[in-house]
């Protein structure tokens, strides 16, 4: 992955996430994005609280933040990149498929995920991405994301 966080950062507020994706409460995964460059790239932030509702049955005891939704996280951290384009916003990114996904790690309340999404290649509305989310800078979750754009 070639991303590298610039010193003058284009970072967004929750409030400017929400502008771009359609994603909300309890839907929303990403509070942050650190950087991006529109239509090439973005890094996000997860704060995971105990407060998250998936915690209540994942699992009681021993609570993990399903695998699934840090790909979710991710591919909203993607679709914030690939919506800041101006000729996509208003537009929505849908999952196509996911490929080669491996969790190494889990990851627990108190975490934050970042997020990485690089996209490799688009033909059309049809775009795949790289991308990975770390914790402490050790990658915990590693994908492949195809996404269309409606």
């Amino acid at each position: 992955m070639n991303i590298e966080i610039r010193e003058e950062k284009k970072a967004l507020s929750a409030e400017e996430i929400a502008q771009i994706i359609p994603h909300r409460y309890p839907f929303a995964l990403v509070d942050r994005i650190i950087d991006h460059e529109p239509g090439v790239w973005a890094v996000g932030r997860k704060c995971v609280s105990m407060d998250e509702p998936f915690f209540q049955g994942h699992f009681p005891g021993k609570p993990i933040m399903p695998g699934v939704l840090i790909i979710e996280a991710l591919a909203q951290t993607g679709a914030v990149a690939a919506l800041a384009l101006p000729e996509n916003r208003g537009k929505i990114a849908l999952f196509g498929g996911i490929k080669n996904a491996r969790f190494k790690k889990p990851v627990t309340p108190g975490d934050v995920l970042e997020l990485r999404c690089e996209m490799v290649r688009c033909k059309g509305p049809v775009g795949v991405a790289e991308a990975e989310a770390l914790v402490d800078g050790v990658v915990v979750t590693k994908a492949e994301i195809t996404f269309s754009i409606i």
